[in-house]
C-alpha cells in the first residue's frame, strides 16, 4: 500500500525514537551490571506524589465509575474538570475565562499537534510553517507538523555567563524574519535546557504573533502552576494570540495522557472539533481525579511542597557532581536553567561529537540523549554544524547513585575523547 505524503512524513523514524528503541533493545538483553539511564523524560517516582494520585484515582473509581467510565462524555472534556480548570486559573491568576476557553485532550502534546496542524501547512496564501522561536527545544515538536519540511527552528543568542555557565536567549529579530509563519511553539521552562521565557521575550513573541495573525503556543509541561519544576516567576499569560498547554504528566500522571489547553475561544473550539473527530474525548475517570486535585488544592501542595524541592535538590546534586567528576581541562558548560528535569551540557571542542559520545557512553552502560535531536535538521549552518553536535542532555529523574555513576563515566569518556584527539 502506498502512503500519502502526510503518511510518509509521520511514519519516519525520529532521532529520539531511535535512541529509545536502542535503549529498550540494548538494556533489555544485557544482564551484566546496572545501566545508568540518564536519558528518559519520565518523571521520578516520588512516594508522596504516587500516594496522592492513588487515593484520588480510588475516589474517582468508587464514586464516578459509571458516569465517567461507563458512558461517553463531551469532547471539550468532562464538565467537572473543565469547570475546575476555570475556577482554578481564575483564582490563581485573576483571569476571567469560561468553559469556552478550555479544551481537555489525551495529553498536551496531542493538543499541540492539533493546534499546529490547524494553522500550518498548505493554505490559500501558500505553505505556512511551524516556527520554534528558540532551539534547542523539545524534540517531539519536530514530528508535529504533517507538512514535509514544515518546521523551522530559530537559532538562539548564546550568552556566556562564566567559565562553566551559559544560557540561550530568544533572537526576536531572527524570529521576525521568518516570512511563512503559521504558528509558533515554545516550551517554558524549556526541555532540554530549563530556560524560562523572560517578560521581554514573551512580550516580543506575543507582539510577533499579533503582527502575523498567528497563535503562539506555550507549553508549560514543567512550569506554573503545576508541576512547578521551576524557580523563576514564569506565570502563564492569557492573551487573544496565546494558546497555553498544560499537562498532568510531570505532576505524577505521565501514563494517563491527560492535558488541557487554555486560549481564545475560537482557537479552543477548533481543538474541541479535532478531538471529537480523532478521539471523541480524553479518558474520563482520570479527569475526575484531576478535578479533585484542582478543587481541593492538593495539586498545589504536591507542586510546591514535594515536586519542586525534589528536583531542586537533584539539580544541585548533579551540578556538584559535574564540577567534581568532569575533567578541568575540558571546556564544558552547563546551561543556567530556571527549572525542568534535565541538565544541558555544551562541550565546546571540535573533537566532541554527541553521537560519538553516545556510543562511548553506551559501551560503559550509560544512556544520554545526543543534543542534535533538539535542533531542527538539517544541521548545516555554521552554528548548528558545530554547537548542535556538541551538546548532550542528562535526566535528573534517576536515583542519586545512578546520576553519580553516570556523570563519573561521562567524565571518563570526555578524558578519553580528548586524549584521542590530541
Amino acid at each position: 500500500m502506498q502512503l500519502s505524503s502526510w503518511g510518509t512524513t509521520m511514519s519516519r523514524l525520529s532521532g529520539i525514537r531511535s535512541i529509545m528503541d536502542d535503549i529498550a533493545a540494548t538494556a533489555g538483553r544485557q544482564s551484566d551490571g546496572a545501566w545508568c539511564n540518564l536519558s528518559p523524560g519520565n518523571p521520578a517516582h516520588i512516594p508522596e506524589v504516587v500516594d496522592t494520585w492513588r487515593r484520588l484515582a480510588g475516589e474517582a473509581l468508587h464514586e464516578d465509575f459509571f458516569t465517567a467510565g461507563g458512558q461517553y462524555g463531551p469532547s471539550r472534556g468532562a464538565n467537572a474538570l473543565v469547570d475546575a480548570v476555570v475556577r482554578y486559573f481564575n483564582a490563581a491568576y485573576g483571569w476571567e475565562i469560561g468553559p469556552e476557553n478550555v479544551a481537555v485532550g489525551p495529553g498536551s502534546q496531542l493538543l499541540a499537534y492539533m493546534a499546529v496542524n490547524a494553522f500550518t501547512g498548505p493554505a490559500a496564501g501558500g505553505d505556512r510553517e511551524l516556527v520554534l522561536p528558540c532551539v534547542p527545544d523539545y524534540t517531539g515538536y519536530q514530528g508535529l507538523s504533517m507538512a514535509e519540511g514544515g518546521t523551522a527552528g530559530v537559532e538562539p543568542v548564546v550568552v556566556h555567563e562564566d567559565e562553566r555557565r551559559f544560557r540561550y536567549a530568544v533572537d526576536l529579530d531572527a524570529v521576525r524574519r521568518r516570512t511563512s509563519m503559521g504558528a509558533m511553539l515554545i516550551s517554558s521552562p524549556g526541555n532540554p535546557t530549563g530556560r524560562c521565557l523572560d517578560a521581554a521575550e514573551l512580550n516580543g513573541l506575543i507582539a510577533i504573533a499579533e503582527e502575523r495573525g498567528v497563535p503562539l503556543i506555550v507549553d508549560h509541561a514543567y512550569g506554573q502552576p503545576f508541576p512547578r519544576v521551576v524557580d523563576a516567576p514564569s506565570a502563564p499569560v492569557f492573551h487573544p494570540h496565546v494558546v497555553n498547554c498544560f499537562t498532568f504528566s510531570k505532576a505524577g500522571l505521565p501514563g494517563e495522557r491527560l492535558g488541557f489547553a487554555i486560549g481564545p475561544a475560537e482557537v479552543i473550539d477548533v481543538l474541541v472539533s479535532f478531538t471529537a473527530n480523532a478521539a471523541l474525548h480524553a479518558p474520563q475517570l482520570v479527569q475526575m481525579a484531576a478535578a479533585r486535585a484542582l478543587d481541593s488544592g492538593e495539586i498545589d501542595v504536591l507542586a510546591a511542597k514535594t515536586i519542586n524541592p525534589y528536583y531542586r535538590a537533584k539539580r544541585r546534586t548533579a551540578e556538584e557532581l559535574l564540577h567534581d567528576r568532569l575533567p578541568e581541562s575540558v571546556d564544558w558548560r552547563l546551561h543556567s536553567g530556571d527549572g525542568g528535569m534535565f541538565c544541558w551540557l555544551w562541550i565546546d571542542h571540535p573533537w566532541f561529537d554527541d553521537l560519538d559520545a553516545y556510543r562511548a557512553l553506551k559501551n560503559r552502560q550509560v544512556f544520554v540523549v545526543p543534543g542534535r535531536h533538539f535542533f531542527v535538521p538539517p544541521l548545516d549552518t555554521p552554528f548548528l554544524a558545530g554547537h548542535g553536535r556538541r551538546c548532550v542532555r542528562l535526566s535528573l529523574s534517576g536515583e542519586e547513585d545512578v546520576i553519580a555513576r553516570g556523570i563519573a563515566r561521562l567524565g571518563e569518556v570526555l578524558t578519553e575523547l580528548q586524549r584521542n584527539a590530541s
